[in-house]
């Protein structure tokens, strides 16, 4: 035998009836901290600090690949 009941109900009324915690304190703290963590990662991403960020190491592998050049070259020019 198969039958069906169609309860209408709250989302609020279901979770009561069916025991279970109210999370809503807990989800609204979260989301809180992470639109504060956003909004403190929003300033990292400026054209201007990206762009910082990407040159200075972009400078450092090239004087690093410099470096290694010379090294290179250096070392066939001795016997």
């Amino acid at each position: 035998m198969k039958f069906t009941v169609n309860v209408e109900c709250s989302p609020e009324e279901a979770r009561r009836f069916m025991g279970l915690p109210d999370v809503t304190p807990i989800n609204e703290a979260l989301v809180e901290e992470m639109g504060k963590r956003m909004e403190a990662n929003l300033a990292l991403m400026s054209p201007e600090t990206m762009m910082q960020s990407w040159m200075s190491v972009g400078t450092q592998a090239q004087d690093a690949f410099v470096k290694l050049m010379t090294s290179a070259a250096t070392g066939l020019t001795k016997p």
